[in-house]
Formats: structure tokens, C-alpha cells, sequence
């Protein structure tokens, strides 16, 4: 199966990436040249998803080396750190944009002593690294998790886990793909995903673009449909996970978790080991974004609720490890995952 999109591409010595907060309505691609740039398509969700971001901004690192290149040495260091100030400071939750930037930080600091024309070189080619790796581990982990589905398999995802939200392929969607490639009949169950929609906007959009059978249903139908037994197994990706297996991932990824419970139903996470992080000793100690209210009291042009409420947003939910009945992983699948069989995945 061949990947219809490019989410992140390299043209022309800039970086451009889809628009997501278009899609499906049109399809257009947002072109950046430096740090400031990028940090602003992350944090207006241009670009979003953990992996997807952490691409992105290891691209707006090499960006804006390439902007100071004209400059003198003092100016290209200062502005090199600044551009990892930004860049860290576009989005909280997602813990690959700080890996990833820990990540070029680490080849800047190795190289710091070579010419500036080296060091952008050097930075870009790590940025080109980081997304081919992204589509590798992806694969790795579609091939694991593509075991754990029966044929015919009735897969419930909530928000956008494919290959809009990574490099290409995609992590819980990315399992999806890899069990159809391996020629099983797979359909899948969207939950829209208030208050952004990735799930209908997003998810459904990927599906139809590959002919993979998918029904959107809205995020309060998801139990009916459980007890009804139109669900096999519930996946979805992170955006961070705690040492001890706790999850972080779009708001209302806790409610399907319990309901999954709930229903004997297998709730599966797809996780790239860059996406957990050992620092944390639980989920309560993951950051949670609060986004803007309009994003809940309307969507584009239509406003729907009564001028004046007050309105929390927050864009994530942290769902404890005992619901999470596996991570599904590059490195293979991690059942009853805590904090003894997560370390392990490090070599700890």
C-alpha cells in the first residue's frame, strides 16, 4: 500500500507541511523558513500529533540555522538557542517535540565547532534522519500490532493517528495498515473527536483516501456501539507516556478506555519509545494543554453556543495503566504495561 500523502516534506530548501486544520474541505500545503515560522504551524495545529511534531520542529531547528547563515558567529549561536526556546515553548504535552529537540541540540552541541555552512548541513541531514526513522519505526510497530487483530476485526480509534499525525504510516493507524497489507479484512470506527474533529475531519479522510472501510460515529455513541458488540478492539495513539504506563492522549481517550474496560474490549496503545518519557513518574505529572475556548464554543464560521459561557478546554486526558491492556512498540508489544516491563524496552 502506498502512502497517498506527504504530511511533512522537504522542497525547494523549506519545509512545507499539510494544513490540517483545512482538511477535507481543501488540501494545501503551508511552506516555512525558520524557527518562528514552524513553532507557529505547531502551535496552531498546522501540524499536529506527537511524532508529526517532533519532525517538525528538528526541521524548524535546521531552518533557522540556514536563515543565520549570512550572519556573524555570535549571531548564529544566539540565534540557533533561541530557535530551541520557541520551538519548546509552541505546545506542552507532546514530549517528541523536546525529544527531538534534545535530539538536535545534542548534534549542535557535537558540531558547534565546525563552519556555520557545516553545521546547517549537519542539523538539516539530522532533521531528514529523524523523519525517515519516524516511518521506519512506524512500520515496526503497524507489523507488531498488526498480530494482535483478527481478520475482520472492528477497530474503534479516537483523534488522528496516521499518517497525518507522524512522518508517514502512522502509529495506531498505522497498525490498521499494516494488518490490511497482511490481507486482512479490517474496518474501523472513527469518534469524531470533539472539540478539533481529527477523528472526522482527520481519520475518516485517511481511511476513505485508501479504501479502508470506516463509519464515523460521534464520541457519545462509542459505549452503544461497545455494547452492542460492534467493537473488537479499541487503538489509539499518545502523546506522552509516563514511566509507569500511564497515557497521555486526546481528550476523551480516558472515557473510551473505561468504556473499553467495561466491555471486555482489548485497549491497545501504539507508542514509539520516543514518546515515552522515563522523567515522569506518572501521569499526573504530564502537562496538560488548555486550549481556547472557540475551539469548543464553535467550529470556523458557525458559533454555537450562548455568547458569554465559560468554557474549559482542555486538549488531553491521561488514562491510568491498568486500562491499557497493551503498548504496541517498535521494539514489540509491552502487555500489562508499568513501570518494570517499560523499562525494559530501555535495556534498564
Amino acid at each position: 500500500m502506498t502512502q497517498a500523502v506527504q504530511t511533512l516534506r522537504w522542497v525547494d530548501g523549506a519545509l512545507e507541511m499539510i494544513d490540517q486544520r483545512v482538511l477535507p474541505a481543501r488540501f494545501d500545503y503551508v511552506r516555512y523558513t525558520n524557527a518562528a515560522e514552524v513553532a507557529d504551524g505547531i502551535r496552531l495545529m498546522v501540524v499536529r500529533g506527537a511524532p508529526a511534531i517532533g519532525c517538525a520542529a528538528a526541521y524548524g531547528v535546521a531552518l533557522e540555522a540556514m536563515a543565520l547563515l549570512h550572519g556573524g558567529r555570535e549571531a548564529f549561536v544566539s540565534g540557533l538557542e533561541r530557535a530551541f526556546e520557541v520551538l519548546a515553548a509552541s505546545r506542552p504535552t507532546a514530549v517528541n517535540l523536546f525529544w527531538a529537540l534534545q535530539r538536535m541540540r545534542a548534534i549542535w552541541r557535537i558540531n558547534q565547532q565546525r563552519a556555520q555552512s557545516e553545521i546547517a548541513a549537519i542539523l538539516l541531514a539530522q532533521a531528514h534522519e529523524i523523519s525517515v526513522e519516524d516511518v521506519r519505526i512506524n512500520r515496526a510497530m503497524g507489523a507488531h500490532g498488526a498480530a494482535l487483530l483478527t481478520d475482520g476485526a472492528r477497530v474503534l480509534t479516537h483523534c488522528n493517528a496516521g499518517a497525518l499525525a507522524t512522518a508517514g504510516h502512522g502509529t495506531a493507524l498505522g497498525v490498521i495498515r499494516s494488518a490490511v497489507e497482511a490481507g486482512k479484512r479490517i474496518s474501523v470506527i472513527a469518534d469524531e473527536t470533539r472539540p478539533f474533529l481529527q477523528g472526522a475531519r482527520l481519520t475518516a479522510w485517511e481511511m476513505v483516501q485508501e479504501g479502508i472501510p470506516v463509519t464515523l460515529i460521534t464520541d457519545n455513541m462509542a459505549g452503544h456501539l461497545m455494547r452492542c458488540g460492534e467493537v473488537d478492539a479499541v487503538i489509539v495513539g499518545t502523546d506522552r507516556v509516563a514511566a509507569n504506563g500511564d497515557v497521555a492522549n486526546k481528550i476523551g481517550t480516558y472515557m473510551v478506555a473505561v468504556l473499553a474496560q467495561r466491555h471486555a474490549i482489548p485497549f491497545y496503545v501504539a507508542c514509539p519509545l520516543s514518546t515515552i518519557d522515563l522523567t515522569l513518574a506518572h501521569g499526573d505529572a504530564i502537562p496538560i494543554e488548555e486550549r481556547a475556548a472557540a475551539e469548543v464554543t464553535g467550529f470556523r464560521d458557525c458559533q454555537w453556543a450562548a455568547q458569554g459561557v465559560q468554557v474549559r478546554n482542555p486538549a488531553f486526558d491521561v488514562t491510568p495503566a491498568e486500562l491499557v491492556t497493551a503498548l504496541i512498540t517498535e521494539k514489540g508489544v509491552v502487555r500489562q504495561p508499568n513501570r518494570e516491563n517499560i523499562a525494559r524496552l530501555f535495556g534498564a
